[in-house]
């Protein structure tokens, strides 16, 4: 890399939790690429997405790349239950929800208390990532110019929760579940089953029709692909850190205050950023319809979706050229405007 590059571990102390509880001894392990501006002007905060850590999401980071480290210092904090910022495989107890608003007011915290951070140009987010960049507009109107939106929502749609609460169901059914939080040992039939599922929702039909699976991703034939594509990719992870990380999805909600009291329109409405809502066409959970729907409640918004047969994958395209493309030319513009 080329320029510079920074990481650490930030300290929380016991942080009392928006749906109540406490997470003991709360830690946000962080990345940082490029150089803050003396004018702490040119902050982009990218959170992290379901069952990724920081090195899984970086390969847009570069002076050709989504986000370019030369112009913008970048900063990239694990989302909690991620596994290494404090997640259930490493913090016990661990809560009954740990939610996105927990996340974005730790995060706040990290870029006040290390680098005196204020205001930020943008909050850019793929998936839960955007929740996270939703939930930062909402929660700190004043102190975000824009966020990038992209395959996520406001809220979490009813469809969605389906999705979710199948895969919740598949690892609370595991015999070596505790029954609130955590595991005796790594479910593996639970997880097999967890990822075969999952396969057939982060894609569309459309993929499957044309066999990306097999020409784009380089799998011999379906078993194989299913095997180290998705069983091999979430049995990296704990089962306690992606249930707990699953809870966080399925409660996303940025209406979810006293100030709001659930009114979606309102929350929506009271965001002051400019925001870029960038659905992929063929996403299965977030869809297209539900940021068409909150468009109208933006101040200041732009629907743009990614013309893809990729599903939910368009929007984090690493081996995907065209849809990584069209998502950089569309973010640099919004980042320039």
């Amino acid at each position: 890399m080329n320029w510079p590059v920074t990481e650490g571990r930030f300290a929380l102390g016991d942080l009392p939790l928006h749906k109540g509880g406490t997470l003991p001894g709360a830690e946000i392990v962080w990345r940082a690429h490029g150089t803050l501006s003396p004018l702490r002007d040119n902050v982009v905060v990218y959170p992290t997405s379901y069952g990724a850590q920081h090195p899984d999401l970086e390969w847009l980071i570069g002076p050709d790349g989504i986000l370019d480290p030369t112009r913008w210092f970048i900063v990239i904090p694990n989302m909690f239950a991620g596994g290494l910022s404090s997640s259930p495989s490493n913090t016990a107890p661990w809560p009954a929800l740990v939610t996105a608003w927990d996340n974005v007011a730790a995060q706040r915290r990290l870029l006040r208390e290390i680098w005196r951070i204020e205001r930020l140009r943008a909050v850019y987010g793929w998936s839960m990532g955007a929740q996270q960049a939703y939930h930062w507009a909402a929660a700190f109107p004043e102190a975000v110019e824009r966020i990038v939106v992209n395959c996520g929502s406001a809220r979490t749609s009813v469809h969605n929760q389906v999705f979710l609460r199948g895969l919740i169901a598949t690892l609370e059914a595991a015999p070596e579940y505790d029954g609130t939080a955590l595991f005796s040992a790594q479910p593996r039939a639970a997880l097999r089953a967890f990822g075969r599922i999952y396969a057939g929702w982060a894609l569309s039909q459309d993929f499957y029709r044309a066999g990306l699976h097999l020409s784009a991703l380089g799998a011999p034939d379906l078993e194989t692909f299913l095997r180290t594509d998705w069983e091999e990719r979430f049995g990296r992870r704990a089962a306690a850190d992606l249930l707990a990380q699953l809870r966080c999805w399925d409660a996303g909600d940025i209406a979810d205050t006293p100030r709001h009291g659930g009114d979606l329109a309102a929350a929506l409405g009271a965001i002051e950023a400019r925001v870029l809502l960038m659905p992929s066409e063929t996403d299965l959970y977030f869809r297209v319809a539900d940021n068409a729907a909150e468009l109208p409640h933006l101040r200041h918004g732009r629907l743009q979706p990614i013309p893809s047969i990729w599903g939910h994958r368009a929007g984090n395209p690493a081996p995907n050229p065209a849809d990584a493309a069209f998502i950089r030319a569309a973010v640099r513009a919004f980042l320039d405007g």
